[in-house]
């Protein structure tokens, strides 16, 4: 990989990051900082070196396919009036990744994000539809035995807060002030290891990695890393809602797990960027 294609890769991540957190601004948070994050990372993509970049006849397909599912994500959500959350991210990135790939020098970024994003949509259609219409209680079952109850253990070890389990995942308060908080979807930390695991797979098939062995060792580090880092991050929610409020607990809410996520991302990409 040449010095420009790394630097592309960089900042293709520090775009996703910013895209995501500002998504998580506009849904959860403040609409200002979302709408700020959102401009951050449009004008970082200004920063991906170009040299002799052009467009065939064969690419315009890949363009106007991009062009399509990014309209189209735009319109769905207009008409249902949903807002924009996780898979719309990596639904809009799916779509520019296209019309990347269209180009002669943005084709291998674009070949990137099209698997990263790709495998992303595939994991949360197969934990967050199929499996639920299949009427299996993986994610509940993952969110109470895996997420709350083990961040609760954790939170509570160096003080005894006064937070009962009164749901599947649901907890209550009785600290700073009486309130009830359900633990899952975001919080259950699996759409981290979706996106690790993307990104996994967008580089190895960018780079034609071999070592099956490696990669698949790296998946698994790249997922226990995930969620372990997750565990933390939900103990603080808790010691931040108990000690400080349920709304400084939504602060940190929409802070922290973008934060956490681009760190790690940014270490599997050292890793990745070692294995040959």
């Amino acid at each position: 990989m040449t010095p420009d294609q790394k630097h592309n890769i960089l900042i293709f991540l520090l775009v996703m990051a910013f895209f995501t957190g500002a998504t998580i601004q506009l849904s959860e948070g403040s609409v200002l900082i979302g709408v700020v994050m959102f401009l951050i990372a449009l004008a970082l993509t200004t920063k991906i070196r170009l040299s002799g970049t052009y467009i065939t006849k064969r690419s315009k397909f890949f363009i106007v396919l991009g062009v399509f599912i990014v309209l189209a994500d735009v319109a769905y959500n207009l008409k249902a009036m949903n807002q924009l959350g996780t898979l719309d991210s990596m639904t809009f990135f799916m779509g520019a990744s296209f019309i990347a790939y269209g180009t002669s020098q943005y084709r291998r970024i674009g070949e990137f994000g099209i698997y990263m994003s790709g495998t992303f949509i595939l994991l949360f259609l197969i934990f967050y539809s199929i499996l639920p219409s299949l009427n299996n209680n993986f994610i509940h079952d993952f969110d109470h035995y895996l997420v709350l109850l083990p961040s609760l253990a954790i939170a509570n070890v160096f003080s005894n807060m006064d937070i009962h389990v009164v749901a599947t995942e649901t907890v209550h308060f009785k600290g700073f002030e009486d309130a009830t908080v359900v633990v899952g979807g975001p919080c259950s930390g699996l759409y981290s290891m979706f996106l690790l695991i993307g990104i996994i797979a967008g580089y190895t098939k960018m780079e034609g990695l071999k070592d099956k062995r490696r990669i698949i060792l790296l998946v698994i580090l790249a997922t226990f890393v995930a969620y372990i880092a997750n565990m933390v991050r939900v103990a603080v929610l808790y010691k931040v809602g108990y000690f400080y409020g349920i709304e400084k607990m939504m602060f940190v809410h929409v802070w922290l797990g973008w934060i956490i996520f681009i760190i790690i991302a940014f270490g599997i990409m050292m890793i990745l960027n070692r294995t040959k």
